[in-house]
Parts: structure tokens; C-alpha cells; sequence
């Protein structure tokens, strides 16, 4: 009985939706590949290079914060060759949340679906955040310091301190009020991307002519001169040359830049509106990444070359490097810049949140109330008024770092889900007439397969069976679990080339581990079927992205983690008290 129960229990987490077939070219379909690139750069590139990039090169990683977003970026583009196939085969909106709901079933789609609300709340509150420093900084901080000066002798200090973040609840909730009438500002975004890529162009072409190769070489003396008298190590400044921090310095830096790419996913999410998806999507995104590095690149070497990096302000963004250099004129430029940007953003902070919630409680993992959101008006303002409320929370609470950080994770989680549906997937036997998975099973399985060493390495198929399916199935879980194992291993790199023999033991038994059962993942046969785009290097690639997103979540404090812990117990609330007993009728719907 107690076996029955549980069994009848697990089959209620892994239950999959149907894995519906692409949609037919629609003429009413209006974004093209150009127009995903736009909507791509223009979403990913915003608060990540005007503010980020000033608090990693300070306090975490110094001139190297170059490398951190060649890291990040790296770890962006192995997910995003992840979403490009999904986009390419499933042309359906939901993005992570559906690809993960289709192939590993519904808990881990409700984790992907909870984590994709939070990476999106704390992005809002971020871009919030950062649109108080850039409307301020348009007026060299006048509103904030006369505002401030003239309540402070009737409140107290910390609600002076904080009171921006009551008037950022108030904008919010006005802001939705105008997307209550909200049709789509698709050409605004055309008009901001432009302004945003001058302005940068602009930043990094300063930068190389006014910087100062010096600025990546300095040295203990240096500081000295600048009036740092500190102790050999300096402190909080780090060692001094091009990576002051150190490699853990850079890893870190690395799982915070990683903030810097998370809105790629925005282009999957319209894959409903591109007249060409199968091929759109793909390029869209490597595209969209490819100019978003680039653009990374360009301005964290500008501003490090520009300024040394012990002399950028907590709290300060990429306009204030040019009263550095002493162009003030270039100032204003670039902070009207940052403030068009963020104000653009803002104005669509909740459709992308609705979206998630919609699609969630239509499938009856949260409550039904959602399912409705786009269609009633109070509905929609009572979501906006509590992710409102939870953003300004955020911002209010939490420094600049934290928010990033919590905001990355969340996406990390995520991304690295997808990745694992990819490397699933492709190893799994085609479903005919679109049945269900039982139905294929007995299609496919007349006679029952038996499991041999020799099975394992030399498949008598070679199209995927359901035994091969369930052995990639179980051995990409293995991996998933040896590759985190390997990080928290790799995490005392600095006592491992000390010769210690049970961390080097460890290392090499988890490598062989690993190496094996990649390879048995390896020899099993993939699916024949036909798509626009596929991952190349199978199971490589996946299995890389999946330890880069693990090795960077493993760089974020204890803090940020207990933060996220406390939002999954949350989750979980919801989900093992309603979701989990209101789903099933949803899922056999969408599957009938």
C-alpha cells in the first residue's frame, strides 16, 4: 500500500504535457529575424552595463571583469543554442516553463515557471532601482539632496534614506494603470535600442581614446600616491594588476555579470508573432548574444581604462566616468541615454510576469485566478500590485549586488533545466499522431528490451527506444548530480595543488565517472527527425553549459542563497498544497 502511494505520488511530479507540433506559417505573424535581434539587444543590454558593470569592476573583480562577461557570455550562449532548438521546435509562448513542462514533467516545470517570476521580479526591481540613480543623476543628485534635506528634520534617517523607493511603488503601479491600454511599443523599442547603441558606441569609443593602459597594470605604489595607505595585501582593493582579485575573484564577477544576459529568453517568448521561427529564433538569439558581448566588452574595458577601478563609487553608473575624465557635456548625454533605456523597460515590466503567471495557473499549478489576467482588469492590477509591492520590497532591502545576484540564480536554475530537457529529448523514441507516452511505448515496444553491458555500449537500434531513452534519461541525471559534485569539489581549488591526496582522488574519480557515462550517453542513438536547428556536439555542449551555470550559482554568498531558499519554500507551498491536486485535469486536456 505504502509502495502504491508513493508510486502513484512520483507519477504526479513527472507528468508531462502533450508536446504539441509546430504551428503553421500565420500571415498575420509580423517579427522577423532583424526584429527578434532588436527585441533581443534591447531587453538584454540595459541596467547590466550602465550600473553592474561599475560595482564588479570595483569591489569584485577589477579590470577582469572583462573576462567575467566573456564568461558569463559563454555560459549565455550555451543556453541560448539550448532555447534555439526548443524555440525552433516548439512554437508555442511559454519559453522554459513549457519546454521543461513537455519533457521532464510538472514539478520541474513549476520550479522553471517559479524561478522565471523571480529572475523577472528582481529584474524590475533592479531596473527600478536604477532608474532612480539615472533620473537623479540627470540632475547631478539635486532632487534626491533637496528633497532629503527638506523632510529630514521631520522623519527619520532611514526613511529619508529609503523614501525614493515609496515613490518607485507609486510609479509602478502607475505605469501599469498605462498598460492597462497596453497594444505593444514595439517601434519605441526600435527608437531606445538605437539611442542605447549611440550612446554606448560613444562610451567606448571615449574610452579607448581618453583610458589609460596604466589603469589595468597598477601597482601597490600606485595606490600609495592616490593616498591609500593600506596594509601589502590592500585590503579590499585587492592585489593590484590586471586581476586584483584574483581567479576567484573573476568567477565570482563571472556569476554576477551573468545578470548582464538573462532577458535573452524574451525572444523565445515571442516566438508566437515571428513569421519564421524555425529559422528566426536561432539566429535571433546567437545574433542577439554575439552584439550583446561585444557590447559588454567594449564598455567594461572603456570605463576600467578610463577610471581605475578603486576609484569607481558604490552606486555609481557608466556616465559618471566622464566627470572623471572631465567631459561633462558626454555626461549628460550618456545619463539621458540610461534614463530613455530604463524608462522603456519600466514601461513594460509586467507583461513578460503575466505571461509566466497566466500560463501557470491555466495549467492549474497556481491559482486559477491568474489563468484570467489578461482579460480582467482588476485581476491584472492586483498582480501588479503584488509583484509591485515585492520589487520595491527588493529594492528597498537589498544592495545592488544582492538583487543581481538573486535575479541570476533564479535564471541559472532555469537555463540549466532546459539544458537538461535538450540533452533528454533528442535521445527519446518519436511520439506518432501526437499520443501520449504510454501509447508510443506500446508502438514502439512490441517485444521487451532487456539491459546488457553490451547494450549499453553498442545499441541494437538505430533509431532511439524507449530503453535508450530511459538510459539517457537516468545517466543525464547521474551527470547532473557528479557535475555539481564536481564543482563543490573544485570550490577548494586552492588548497588542491597543494598535493592533498583525497581532494585529487576525488577530482579523478568524479572525471572518470563523468567521462564514462558520457560516453554510454554518447553511443546511444538520437532521434532522425528533422529540425531547422540542433545543438551541435551532442552531449558535449549540454553537459558543458549545465557545469558553467552550476560552477557560477556555487559563486553566489550565503546570502543570496537563503534568499532564493526562502522564495522555493514559498513555491512549494503553493504548488504541494494547490498544484499538485489541480493540475492532472488541466494536463489530460491539453493532451486530449
Amino acid at each position: 500500500m505504502l509502495y502504491q502511494t508513493l508510486h502513484r505520488f512520483g507519477q504526479k511530479l513527472v507528468r508531462r504535457r502533450k508536446l504539441w507540433p509546430p504551428v503553421t506559417e500565420d500571415p498575420t505573424r509580423r517579427l522577423s529575424t532583424l526584429d527578434l535581434v532588436v527585441l533581443g539587444v534591447g531587453h538584454t543590454v540595459g541596467v547590466g552595463v550602465y550600473v553592474l558593470t561599475g560595482e564588479v569592476a570595483r569591489d569584485i573583480a577589477g579590470p577582469a571583469i572583462v573576462i567575467c562577461f566573456l564568461v558569463a557570455g559563454l555560459s549565455s550562449m550555451l543556453a541560448g543554442l539550448c532555447y534555439a532548438e526548443f524555440g525552433a521546435q516548439i512554437t508555442h509562448s511559454g519559453s522554459s516553463y513549457i519546454y521543461t513542462y513537455v519533457t521532464i514533467g510538472e514539478l520541474w516545470a513549476f520550479i522553471t515557471g517559479w524561478n522565471l517570476i523571480l529572475s523577472l521580479v528582481a529584474d524590475t526591481a533592479m531596473v527600478a532601482r536604477a532608474w532612480i540613480l539615472a533620473f537623479d543623476y540627470l540632475r547631478l543628485d539635486k532632487i534626491s539632496q533637496s528633497f532629503h534635506g527638506s523632510i529630514s528634520p521631520y522623519v527619520s534617517h532611514v526613511l529619508t534614506e529609503y523614501l525614493d523607493f515609496f515613490f518607485l511603488g507609486l510609479l509602478l503601479l502607475l505605469i501599469e494603470f498605462w498598460n492597462l491600454w497596453y497594444i505593444s511599443f514595439f517601434p519605441v523599442t526600435k527608437v531606445v535600442t538605437l539611442l542605447k547603441l549611440l550612446a554606448l558606441s560613444f562610451v567606448i569609443i571615449s574610452g579607448f581614446i581618453k583610458g589609460d593602459l596604466h589603469n589595468w597594470k597598477l601597482t601597490e605604489e600606485d595606490y600609495i600616491k592616490a593616498g591609500l595607505n593600506d596594509t601589502s595585501s590592500l585590503g579590499p582593493l585587492g592585489s593590484g594588476g590586471f586581476v586584483p582579485f584574483g581567479f576567484e575573484g573573476i568567477l565570482r564577477g563571472a556569476a554576477t555579470c551573468f545578470y548582464a544576459f538573462i532577458d535573452i529568453e524574451k525572444i523565445v517568448s515571442s516566438v508566437e508573432e515571428v513569421k519564421n521561427p524555425q529559422y528566426s529564433i536561432p539566429m535571433g538569439i546567437a545574433i542577439s548574444l554575439l552584439i550583446c558581448f561585444f557590447i559588454y566588452f567594449g564598455v567594461s574595458s572603456a570605463l576600467t581604462l578610463m577610471v581605475p577601478y578603486y576609484q569607481l563609487q558604490s552606486g555609481s553608473t557608466l556616465p559618471e566616468a566622464f566627470l572623471h575624465i572631465g567631459w561633462a557635456p558626454a555626461y549628460y548625454f550618456v545619463a539621458f541615454g540610461f534614463f530613455c533605456s530604463l524608462s522603456a523597460t519600466l514601461l513594460g515590466f509586467m507583461p513578460p510576469i503575466r505571461q509566466v503567471i497566466r500560463v501557470m495557473a491555466q495549467d492549474g499549478l497556481v491559482l486559477p485566478v491568474f489563468a484570467s489576467i489578461d482579460t480582467r482588469i482588476y485581476i491584472r492590477i492586483m498582480a501588479t500590485v503584488i509583484f509591485g509591492m515585492i520589487s520595491a520590497t527588493m529594492a528597498f532591502v537589498l544592495g545592488i549586488t544582492d538583487i543581481v545576484d538573486l535575479s541570476s540564480i533564479g535564471s541559472l536554475i532555469s537555463n540549466s533545466l532546459v539544458v537538461y530537457c535538450v540533452l533528454i529529448l533528442r535521445y527519446q523514441p518519436e511520439k506518432r499522431n501526437g499520443g501520449n507516452e504510454a501509447e508510443v511505448q506500446e508502438e514502439n515496444e512490441p517485444v521487451a528490451e532487456n539491459l546488457t553491458l553490451r547494450g549499453l555500449l553498442f545499441p541494437g537500434s538505430s533509431s532511439p527506444t524507449p530503453l535508450s531513452g530511459r538510459i539517457v534519461y537516468v545517466c543525464s541525471s547521474l551527470l547532473s548530480l557528479l557535475l555539481t559534485l564536481l564543482c563543490l569539489v573544485l570550490t577548494q581549488w586552492p588548497i588542491l595543488p597543494s598535493g592533498y591526496p583525497v581532494w585529487i582522488i576525488v577530482v579523478v574519480l568524479l572525471l572518470t565517472l563523468i567521462t564514462g557515462i558520457t560516453g554510454i550517453i554518447w553511443r546511444q542513438p538520437q532521434s532522425s527527425s528533422i529540425l531547422h536547428f540542433k545543438v551541435p556536439a551532442l552531449p558535449l555542449l549540454p553537459l558543458l553549459s549545465i557545469f558553467v551555470n552550476v560552477y557560477l550559482m556555487i559563486q553566489m554568498k550565503a546570502g543570496t542563497w537563503a534568499r532564493f531558499g526562502v522564495w522555493m519554500l514559498i513555491g512549494f507551498i503553493i504548488y504541494f498544497a494547490y498544484g499538485i491536486h489541480h493540475s492532472m485535469k488541466s494536463v489530460l486536456t491539453n493532451s486530449s
